[in-house]
């Protein structure tokens, strides 16, 4: 059925003067959680934050700078990478590591007509932030959840061991 288009109510403004998209890279497949574990990793180890030099430059940022990401939904922290390939005045990051929490920042708003989140267009800030933390709060948060998680697993050793067979 064909729909009638509604733009956005997301909009810039001074606080947040950049609009963040977000989507995927060749070799990473949606949020990754088959592909992280692949040798694709070696061409895309992590989620990025890809913002125009000039919009850099206005902010003291340079490439490979640890940068704070924040909208009106939630803070991140990402690593920048400049690139003449965005235009001024949109950044853009992938999704398909967890600990980067993309989603943390998007709006909470969908489409009127299919319900699929508004991943697309989300008004932000970026600043450049101490090098000595790669973390937001919420990013702290899920590195912790995470190695709750992983203590779960069997280790190495559990592995290797004869499995109880009864007679």
């Amino acid at each position: 059925m064909i729909t009638q288009y509604v733009p956005t109510d997301e909009a810039t403004s001074k606080r947040y003067p950049l609009l963040l998209t977000t989507g995927r890279i060749l070799s990473q497949y949606n949020v990754g959680a088959q592909t992280r574990r692949t040798e694709n990793v070696r061409w895309h180890d992590h989620d990025y934050l890809e913002i125009h030099p000039e919009d850099a430059a206005a902010r003291g940022i340079e490439d490979g700078d640890v940068v704070q990401v924040s909208s009106r939904a939630g803070t991140i922290q990402l690593i920048a990478e400049l690139t003449p390939r965005i235009l001024q005045g949109v950044v853009y990051t992938t999704f398909h590591f967890p600990e980067s929490g993309a989603n943390v920042v998007t709006t909470e708003v969908s489409d009127w007509a299919t319900n699929c989140p508004e991943y697309k267009v989300t008004a932000v800030q970026v600043e450049s932030v101490d090098e000595s933390t790669l973390s937001s709060e919420w990013q702290e948060r899920w590195r912790a959840f995470d190695e709750q998680q992983q203590q779960l697993l069997p280790s190495d050793e559990d592995k290797t061991r004869e499995p109880i067979v009864e007679k």
